[in-house]
């Protein structure tokens, strides 16, 4: 992996599988994508999951997908972690993470 590729923009939606809910999964995913600078959203599904856009460098989002994939938020049982709409970004869509309702 060449240096360019660390500092390559990128945007991805994600959605979690498992049992994601009423252990404060979104806050926890809100507080490491600003420790990371990551922006974009979050937020609860009515089937259960956790649905969001994610926007970064590659390095950073790489280190979120990991999180979101396999350790989430503490009580949480990740099942899985469905991926798609992969973009390389010019700029970033979003000025911030948030979580939405």
């Amino acid at each position: 992996m060449g240096t360019d590729d660390l500092i390559t923009l990128l945007s991805v939606e994600f959605e979690v599988f498992g049992q994601v809910q009423g252990c404060f999964f979104t806050k926890y995913c809100k507080d490491l994508a600003l420790q990371l600078n990551i922006t974009g959203w979050v937020k609860n599904t009515k089937m259960g999951t956790i649905v969001g856009k994610l926007q970064g460098r590659k390095a950073e989002l790489e280190h979120m997908l990991d999180w979101l994939s396999t350790t989430g938020s503490p009580g949480c049982k990740i099942e899985r972690c469905e991926l798609r709409n992969w973009v390389y970004l010019t700029r970033f869509d979003y000025n911030d993470f948030s979580i939405r309702f």
